[in-house]
């Protein structure tokens, strides 16, 4: 009996397989069998629904390989089977915890392949999977649909994005979450949201919703896995994107290298114009990437005061949660990165740090991190002004350790440099004294602080910390005071390098033509603008545009009697206004470039910006040009992590003399061994060694002549050689050092 089911088994197996590739190139003359083996199925499937649990081996093994059979020829007869799909569906969501592993596939995979034929749709394939996905308690089942969802979603928005698809699976999994707040089922729309995000196929705000609302979940898995999609899904898909697109720049690394080795070609300079191309290469894929028109997840959110809020008081701010402190650290990031990107005002959340702010919390500086990063320049100095004060007292004092005092200080100018206000002038005073410190990270930490007032509020300094460059921008008014709440005005970066490049360009033309005054030629632009700008400073200097000239008395002109010489002047005359001379100090110290008011700049200009931006920044790596450069607002705006604020700290581990000593060897890597000049020539040339060292190494018998002839010398001959030999040590060997 055994046997005869083994044969009848074999028999199938092996007529399928080739009456699936006739039907498939004949599909009318092949109907009979086609019916034949659906009423064989029909058969089968109404045994195994009659009794589940007792269905035989054999009878899986056949119901598996007629479904198999069907699937792929189904498309062939779609009248004869339309109930096909509806029977799958409705095995497969009655039965799939009792089915066994392999059919429970089998069924899984001829629904997709259905769906590639197009006799099912995506909605219904996916409206029958996401059920079962979050239901089943099989953990290799549940992979396998999910890997079947998130390819078929992909597949269907790669020729272009179907919106209809999509916004069908956004409502399903924003119901899923919203229906049962502590169910721990809502991790799958997290799941499925997050990785089509980072495959860019959902860039839009209703994905940004599902993932809002699973960080304000009860369940804290699902809490969580929201909460990380906004600090890391964002670099995720940066990630993602720098792997697939191509690494030309655009940068000349040939001209780069002329024009910074054009003096005296070594290897330190090779190297540091590497790391310097490589560190500018890096910060223009970050500028490049992602695309302008995929925006940030936090960038998306509707209402991101109250989802802060929300978030605040519901995870954080309540006794009864259920958190630990890294879930905790966590959520406190996500609020921090809102409160600082979006301005947001929440002034129980800086009352929050109070009580973490001392060096025996642990994770101390993911606290620091985040409070900095929950700094910016609309919250009141009021507000901050007691956190740093705590900050110094706990962190920076003799007796902290030298690690504990620079991460302190670190913290203070981190939250200083995007609220400058909160500093007092008696502590920054106090802090600017650890610059003098004898450990290496707290005196780097102090100096950041001291350089950070320099840039922006130097008047708080004594006049001995401003420097050079702040005492001169103060006295000509050209560094501002600061207020609160004031915002600067954006400009193009890098413009100043275009223009002066422009009047470079310029004057060397003039030069080549002889020109010096007037224009390039007759109805040339550059001529006309010059001659413009020479008559409207004309026009400011004439007396008749300018008002009253005050003089002492009436003695200070003399007008001579003779009518051929001018009027001399004995006195000289007074200077202009107070409030005159304010203004035009106003207009030279809010002097910028106006190009790109006064030009349309073309594509040429452009490319030449870029140019002049990545030269500068490679001069400045370099260490050419050390003139001081705007603050950048996309580094304050930028997320904070606990390693910036550990970064300075990190100097003061490792003091010991082998440690030292490892970490330069570990430098060395890949280098040659350090020998002399004279050593790396006998290398090159080993075949070259002075008369000495060949004879040390000839033959005995070769010199035994030369030692006979030494004995057959006379007293005087000996004298002589004597004295030669005297004479020539006086002189320094027998080239001499004298003459």
């Amino acid at each position: 009996m055994g046997k005869r089911k083994v044969g009848a088994l074999e028999k199938v197996e092996a007529d399928l397989p080739s009456l699936q590739n006739k039907i498939r190139r004949d599909p009318e003359s092949y109907r009979e069998e086609f019916l034949l083996q659906y009423r064989h199925y029909e058969s089968q499937r109404d045994i195994f629904m009659a009794s589940p649990s007792s269905a035989t081996t054999v009878g899986l093994i056949s119901l598996r390989e007629l479904i198999d059979f069907l699937a792929h020829v189904a498309d062939c007869y779609p009248t004869l089977s339309s109930t096909f799909p509806e029977d799958l569906v409705r095995l497969l969501k009655s039965h799939h915890a009792e089915l066994e592993p392999e059919l429970r596939e089998k069924l899984v995979g001829s629904l997709v392949l259905l769906r590639k034929k197009e006799v099912i749709d995506s909605t219904s394939l996916l409206q029958t999977l996401f059920p079962i996905l979050t239901s089943t308690p099989s953990k290799s089942f549940r992979t396998l649909l999910f890997q079947k969802i998130l390819s078929d979603l992909r597949s269907s928005n790669t020729k272009a994005t179907n919106h209809r698809l999509n916004r069908t699976i956004q409502t399903v999994l924003f119901n899923l979450l919203t229906s049962d707040r502590s169910s721990v089922t809502g991790i799958w729309a997290v799941k499925l949201t997050r990785e089509l995000w980072k495959r860019q196929i959902w860039t839009d705000s209703k994905a940004v919703e599902i993932m809002k609302e699973a960080s304000l979940a009860d369940n804290d898995k699902v809490a969580i896995g929201g909460v990380r999609f906004f600090l890391g899904g964002d670099k995720e898909r940066e990630e993602l994107g720098y792997e697939s697109s191509d690494e030309d720049d655009g940068i000349d690394l040939g001209k780069l290298k002329h024009q910074t080795g054009v003096t005296k070609k070594t290897k330190k300079k090779a190297k540091a114009l590497n790391k310097a191309i490589a560190t500018v290469k890096k910060k223009d894929r970050k500028k490049s990437q992602p695309h302008p028109l995929n925006f940030s997840a936090l960038h998306l959110l509707h209402d991101p005061q109250g989802f802060a809020e929300t978030l605040f008081s519901k995870h954080l701010n309540r006794t009864s949660s259920k958190f630990n402190l890294e879930q905790k650290l966590l959520v406190l990031q996500l609020v921090s990165r809102l409160v600082g990107l979006h301005k947001l005002t929440i002034v129980s959340l800086y009352s929050y740090f109070l009580k973490y702010l001392t060096p025996r919390q642990p994770s101390v500086t993911s606290f620091l991190a985040s409070l900095a990063q929950a700094s910016h320049s609309l919250v009141p100095p009021d507000v901050l002004e007691p956190l740093i004060q705590k900050i110094a007292n706990e962190f920076v004092s003799e007796a902290a350790a030298a690690e504990v005092a620079s991460v302190g200080l670190n913290a203070i100018r981190e939250i200083c440099a995007r609220q400058p206000l909160a500093m007092n002038d008696t502590l920054l005073q106090d802090l600017v004294m650890y610059k003098k410190s004898k450990d290496k990270a707290t005196m780097m930490a102090a100096k950041g602080l001291l350089g950070l007032y320099r840039e922006i509020g130097a008047d708080m300094l004594r006049k001995r910390d401003r420097g050079k460059e702040a005492t001169i921008g103060l006295k000509s008014g050209e560094r501002k005071e600061i207020r609160f709440g004031e915002v600067e005005g954006g400009e193009i970066e890098g413009l100043e390098l275009l223009e002066e490049w422009k009047a470079e360009e310029t004057r060397k033309r003039r030069e080549e033509i002889g020109e010096t005054n007037g224009s390039l030629g007759e109805g040339g632009e550059d001529g006309d603008e010059e001659d413009w700008g020479a008559w409207e400073v004309e026009e400011d200097d004439s007396d008749s545009s300018g008002g009253w000239i005050n003089v002492d008395s009436e003695d200070e002109i003399e007008i001579s009697d003779d009518d051929d010489k001018p009027p001399t002047k004995r006195a000289k005359i007074r200077e202009e206004s107070p409030a005159k001379a304010e203004e035009k100090t106003g207009d030279m110290r809010d002097k910028t470039s106006n190009l790109a008011t006064t030009r349309i700049l073309t594509p040429a200009d452009l490319a030449k910006l870029r140019e002049l931006r990545t030269q500068a920044s490679v001069d400045k790596l370099m260490g050419g040009s050390r003139k001081r450069q705007p603050r950048n607002g996309q580094d304050i705006d930028g997320p904070l992590t606990a390693a910036d604020i550990e970064s300075v700290a990190l100097l003061s581990v490792n003091k010991d003399k082998e440690a030292r000593l490892a970490k330069a060897a570990a430098g060395r890597e890949g280098r040659g061994d350090f020998k002399s000049r004279k050593a790396k020539k006998q290398e090159e040339k080993k075949s070259s060694t002075t008369n000495k060292q060949k004879a040390r190494k000839k033959n005995f018998l070769m010199t035994l002549g030369k030692a006979k002839g030494k004995q057959k010398r006379s007293l005087v001959e000996t004298r002589k050689v004597l004295k030669g030999h005297l004479d020539r040590q006086k002189r320094g060997g027998r080239r001499g050092n004298q003459g």
